[in-house]
C-alpha cells in the first residue's frame, strides 16, 4: 500500500485475524524503517501498550493496552459502501442479488438478468428499490459522493450490520450517497446498525432540547452489539423527530452495573416519543412511571445547578442540561386557577408533560371534589397574551398542547 493511501486512513475500521479496531495513526515509527498502522482494539486485551513506544506518544488509546503497530499488509480495510451495493442489495419483496450478474425483481416477477451498471442506467427498474441490506459485507467508508443518489428515491430500509464503520459521521455519509440528503430524509424509516463498531451520535444542526431536521422520517432505529457507553448518546436520539422504536441491546450502557429495570426506565424518560424499547412496547403507564422516578432521581441534582420551581428564577446550568436535556420539560410548574371559582386558592404544582389531559382531570377531581365529567381544562401562556387554549381531547398529553412551565392552568365546572 503506497504513501498516499495511508494518508487517508485515519479513523477507518480494520481487521486482523478476526480483531477489529480504529486506524489512530499512519506513519513511520524509529528505529524501525517503513510505514505503521496505529490501531486501537475494540478488545484491550489484544493490544500490547497505550499508542506510545519508547517514550514518544504516536497516538492514544483509552485502555493502556488498547494499542498495537500493525504493518498496512497484515490489515484488512472494509470496502466502500458504493462497491458493497455493487454487489448485493435487496428489493422491496425481499429478493437478494449477488454479484455483478443479478436477476432484477419486481412485484414478484423477473425481469431480466443484468450487470448493475446497465441497471443504474434504467432507473426505473430501481424505482421500486425500498430496502437495500449490506449485512456483513465489510462496509467501512461511504465511498466518493454520488453513485446511486437519483437512482433510488424510495429507499425507506438501510441495513449495514455487522461491518467495520469508523464512526457515526459515515453513516451521516451513507445517507448521502443514497438520496443526496433530501428525499433520504424524507423516506428513511428503518435503520440497522448493530454489530458495526459506534460509540457516539451527533446531529450538529440541533441544540440541547431541540429536534434535528436530519432523518425525520426514521421510526425504527437498531444499534445492538455497540460500544455505546456513554449517556449523552441516548440524548441525542430524543432530537429525532418520529423514533418510535429502538433496539440497544448488549451495549456497555446497557450491560453495565445498572438494573436492566432501572436502565430500560432512564431510556423512555430521556427519549420523550418512544414507544417500543428492545420489542417490547412502552405502555402510557410505565413511561408516566419512568419519568417520575427521572424527576425524583435527578430533583437535587437540578436543584444545585439552578433549578427552581419558580419560572423566573429556573436557571440550571449548562453541565445539567447537557446530561439531562428533557428534565426541564418533565418539571412543568403549572399555576392552576378557577376562572367561575375565585374563591378558590390558586394552586401552583409540577405536571409531567406527558401527563394525559384525563390524568390531570382525575387529580383536580380529587382536590376539589367535583366529578370528572364536570371538569373542562384550558389554559393560557405568558407567549400568547390574550389567547386561551382548550385542552379538548382527554386522551392527548399536556405536551402535545405545547404547555410549557410557567403556564397557567384554567378549570371550570
Amino acid at each position: 500500500m503506497s504513501d498516499t493511501l495511508m494518508l487517508d486512513v485515519i479513523g477507518r475500521r480494520v481487521e486482523v485475524n478476526g480483531e477489529h479496531g480504529t486506524v489512530r495513526f499512519s506513519g513511520i515509527v524509529p528505529p524501525v524503517a517503513g510505514l505503521w498502522l496505529g490501531v486501537e482494539w475494540d478488545n484491550p486485551e489484544r493490544g500490547k501498550h497505550d499508542g506510545s513506544h519508547e517514550g514518544t506518544v504516536y497516538f492514544k488509546c483509552r485502555h493502556p493496552t488498547g494499542g498495537s503497530f500493525i504493518r498496512p499488509n497484515k490489515v484488512n480495510f472494509g470496502v466502500d459502501f458504493l462497491t458493497a451495493v455493487k454487489n448485493r442489495y435487496v428489493l422491496e419483496d425481499g429478493a437478494e442479488g449477488h454479484g455483478e450478474e443479478q436477476i432484477i425483481t419486481i412485484g414478484k416477477k423477473p425481469v431480466e438478468t443484468v450487470g448493475f451498471d446497465s441497471v443504474i442506467k434504467q432507473q426505473s427498474h430501481l424505482n421500486n428499490l425500498q430496502e437495500i441490506s449490506l449485512r456483513n459485507c465489510a462496509v467501512s467508508c461511504a465511498g466518493e459522493k454520488g453513485g446511486i443518489a437519483r437512482t433510488c428515491p424510495n429507499i425507506t430500509r438501510v441495513d449495514v450490520s455487522k461491518n467495520l464503520l469508523a464512526s457515526w459521521d459515515e453513516v451521516i455519509r451513507i445517507a448521502d450517497q443514497l438520496e443526496n440528503l433530501v428525499v433520504l430524509n424524507l423516506r428513511l424509516e428503518q435503520l440497522i446498525l448493530s454489530d458495526t463498531g459506534i460509540s457516539s451520535i451527533h446531529f450538529p444542526d440541533a441544540g440541547i432540547g431541540c429536534k434535528t431536521s436530519m432523518f425525520p422520517s426514521l421510526q425504527y432505529l437498531v444499534v445492538n452489539d455497540n460500544r455505546i457507553s456513554q449517556w449523552s448518546f441516548i440524548n441525542e436520539l430524543d432530537k429525532l423527530q418520529s423514533l418510535r422504536a429502538l433496539s440497544c441491546l448488549r451495549n456497555p450502557l446497557t450491560e453495565g452495573s445498572k438494573e436492566a429495570q432501572t436502565t430500560r426506565q432512564l431510556i423512555i424518560a430521556k427519549i420523550g416519543q418512544l414507544k417500543t424499547l428492545n420489542k417490547c412496547e412502552i405502555l402510557p403507564e410505565e413511561r408516566r412511571g419512568a419519568e417520575l422516578d427521572y424527576r425524583k432521581a435527578f430533583g437535587n441534582e437540578w436543584k444545585k445547578a439552578g433549578g427552581h420551581q419558580d419560572p423566573e428564577k429556573n436557571r440550571p446550568n449548562e453541565e445539567f442540561l447537557a446530561a439531562h436535556p428533557r428534565y426541564q420539560l418533565l418539571c412543568h410548574t403549572l399555576k392552576i386557577k378557577y376562572p367561575n371559582h375565585l374563591e378558590q386558592k390558586v394552586l401552583e404544582k409540577q405536571l409531567p408533560g406527558s401527563m394525559t389531559v384525563q390524568k390531570v382531570k382525575a387529580l383536580l377531581s380529587r382536590l376539589l371534589k367535583v366529578p370528572v365529567s364536570e371538569l373542562l381544562l384550558s389554559y393560557e401562556s405568558p407567549k400568547m397574551p390574550g389567547r386561551e387554549i382548550e385542552l379538548g381531547n382527554d386522551l392527548q398529553s399536556l405536551q402535545f398542547y405545547s404547555v410549557e412551565n410557567g403556564d397557567c392552568l384554567l378549570v371550570r365546572w
